[in-house]
């Protein structure tokens, strides 16, 4: 699926920094959310980074966070503030992370598709070469 293709105001699935509790959930997402609901992503791994985790795609595991369903009003202003904050330019080979669309679980049963900030090839690379998992793919656990 591109970008242009995708419904423009999809939640997002968050697993370390930006999950309610953490540092970067107060800086950019308290009072602009309608839903905070447990979720799980499947077919990934989570890997310890320097200060926040990285998500790679794995069939293997699984990750913990949440989906945010971010205020109507307030997505374009918060989208923008995330991919500031997590390095993500749409096609720049030097991103952290990429911004892609993933079918997480959420609690009670339903899928649904959401945007997820995953390591960028090379970054996924690397990790999967010497980087460290973090076990039971749950980083605030």
């Amino acid at each position: 699926m591109t970008l242009d293709d995708t419904p423009a105001e999809l939640p997002f699935f968050v697993y370390g920094t930006l999950r309610p509790g953490r540092c970067n959930h107060d800086r950019f997402l308290r009072g602009r959310t309608v839903a905070e609901v447990p979720a799980l992503l499947r077919g990934a791994v989570l890997y310890e980074g320097p200060g926040f985790p990285y998500v790679v795609r794995d069939r293997s595991g699984e990750v913990h966070g949440e989906l945010i369903t971010v205020t109507p009003g307030a997505y374009g202003r918060v989208l923008a503030a995330l991919d500031e904050l997590e390095g993500h330019r749409p096609g720049d080979p030097r991103n952290l992370y990429e911004r892609v669309v993933c079918e997480v679980s959420v609690e009670g049963g339903g899928a649904v598709r959401g945007w997820v900030y995953v390591a960028a090839e090379r970054v996924a690379a690397q990790l999967r070469a010497v980087g460290t998992r973090v076990p039971g793919g749950d980083w605030a656990g």
